[in-house]
């Protein structure tokens, strides 16, 4: 990791610690990503960071949904069936539960944001396949 240039492309935004490498999902990504849990009572809050050309695979909040708060870097959200999104520092963005969706990095630039758990009785998470890597080249 270059810790400086990760830094400079999140700019000030980033004001959270990123944390340890997330290898309790690191299935789940395509590549680097850090998790720094604020909070695990009442509502989770995550700082996840994004290396450059990381994002996860596609999936779906059941039950409870999620919203993103985009910190610092460049990134990009898409749901199933519509176009991706650009997403820059203080972008917000709300996850429906049951909507198929990823997120992640541009594919040259650090991406940081909190992602807000929202609580429901019964919350889960279910990860599917990967967006292909020709679909994402061509952001």
């Amino acid at each position: 990791m270059d810790a400086n240039r990760m830094k400079r492309e999140l700019g000030g935004g980033a004001v959270f610690p990123i944390g340890a490498e997330n290898t309790a999902y690191a299935q789940y990504f395509t590549g680097e990503c850090y998790l720094n849990m604020l909070t695990t009572s009442g509502v989770g809050i995550g700082v996840v960071t994004f290396a450059p050309g990381t994002i996860n695979a596609w999936h779906i909040h059941h039950k409870g949904g999620q919203i993103l708060l985009v910190t610092g870097g460049r990134g990009w959200y898409q749901e199933d069936g519509k176009p991706a999104r650009a997403l820059a520092a203080g972008d917000v963005v709300n996850i429906p539960p049951e909507v198929k969706h990823w997120h992640g990095t541009a594919v040259d630039c650090w991406f940081q944001h909190l992602a807000v758990e929202v609580p429901a009785e019964g919350a889960s998470n279910e990860w599917l396949e990967f967006l292909p890597t020709e679909d994402y080249a061509s952001l």
